[in-house]
């Protein structure tokens, strides 16, 4: 843990080996008698135990003070990031009623790419290989997905793809994204000093990167009245713009953007800003952590350009997860395919002379006997 090892290490020594275990994605903590780790997407309760809540609050606090952070009672929360891109949320008593609770996520070494994710399962190779076409072409892309999910991971994935001639601006509240490429710019929030001054929000910082000359902008989680922002970047020239967001569908995901665009001031009518987000967003991936522990994508879904006559999204599943099972163990089998529609964007496919062609869409004979099935029995 480097220096932070030196400086607060002491204080959690409890945890010190979990920390320092590469297995172990996660650490939870629920007062100073219950302590619970994720190893491979799965929680299991240890028994590590600080010696008392005092001895807790102290870690926190410490925690805290190192990265200039502050909780105590009258800011009883922390969210804060670590030197080694550990992220630690915290919440003080009385508001965690059973003691201090303490989450720290991890971040795996290195930065992932396409291919692992293949080999873990996560998705397939074909759409894989549809999502670097869509990079390429510059398609603005929202990450769904819930807490844990594999957004970040993925975020890092597509990021790394992008064309190394073009200048990419990253916008985090805590930074946690690893994109490799030449050109980038990093800005990251501000929390407000002691007197309450000094905040610098995503939504400021948005707008202050829309004047650096950005060929494509990424935030690192959309949550907030930033998203209107985003969405005017991504239809003003900034294609190939990406963010996340928590949803639990595709849809979803739209309709989160959505809400949180008219959190702030504007006055702009949401018929105009749903009619907004369906030309600024082309795709949105959906990813889901499984039962199973494993994290997958689960849909790759396109977004059409217009909402209907009734103002609702218009999307369509590009590729999408089908489980056909579980192994006695209780782990999930199944595959990502693609269900036989055509992107829109077909044409620039062909145009740019891209090696993926239509017969990458068709469905496999064993689905279209599925979905045949499905009908019948309805």
């Amino acid at each position: 843990m480097g220096v932070y090892n030196e400086s607060v290490g002491v204080f959690l020594a409890p945890i010190q080996a979990f920390l320092e275990d590469d297995s172990v994605s996660e650490i939870l903590i629920n007062g100073p008698d219950e302590v619970f780790v994720e190893r491979r997407g799965v929680l299991e309760r240890t028994d590590a135990k600080f010696h008392d809540e005092q001895a807790l609050q102290a870690a926190v606090r410490n925690i805290a003070q190192f990265v200039s952070r502050r909780i105590d009672d009258d800011n009883p929360t922390l969210d804060a990031r670590l030197p080694d891109g550990s992220r630690v949320s915290a919440v003080f008593p009385p508001c965690s009623r059973r003691g201090t609770s303490v989450s720290i996520r991890k971040f795996a070494k290195g930065v992932p790419t396409f291919v692992d994710l293949i080999n873990r399962g996560s998705i397939s190779k074909e759409a894989a290989r549809f999502l670097d076409v869509c990079v390429y072409l510059s398609k603005n892309i929202i990450v769904s997905g819930g807490t844990g999910a594999g957004k970040t991971t993925l975020l890092n994935v597509l990021g790394s793809r992008i064309p190394k001639n073009q200048r990419l601006l990253i916008i985090e509240d805590s930074s946690e994204l690893k994109v490799h490429t030449d050109h980038m710019v990093l800005f990251e929030t501000k929390p407000a000093d002691a007197t309450g001054k000094g905040e610098v929000s995503v939504r400021e910082l948005l707008r202050a990167a829309l004047r650096l000359r950005p060929d494509r902008i990424v935030v690192g989680e959309v949550r907030g009245p930033e998203a209107l922002d985003l969405v005017t970047a991504m239809n003003t020239g900034h294609g190939g713009s990406m963010g996340t967001t928590h949803a639990n569908s595709p849809y979803d995901s739209l309709v989160r953007v959505e809400t949180l665009a008219m959190m702030g001031e504007t006055q702009v009518p949401v018929m105009a800003i749903r009619r907004q987000i369906a030309s600024a967003i082309h795709i949105v991936v959906q990813i889901k952590r499984m039962p199973d522990g494993s994290r997958r994508v689960t849909h790759i879904t396109e977004v059409m350009p217009e909402v209907d006559e009734h103002g609702r999204y218009q999307i369509q599943d590009i590729y999408r997860f089908i489980q056909r099972g579980r192994t006695p163990e209780g782990q999930i089998i199944g595959e990502m395919v693609a269900i036989g529609n055509l992107p829109s964007f077909m044409g620039e496919i062909e145009m740019n002379r891209l090696p993926f062609g239509r017969e990458k869409f068709l469905a496999p004979e064993w689905y279209r006997q599925l979905v045949e099935m499905n009908k019948n029995a309805a």
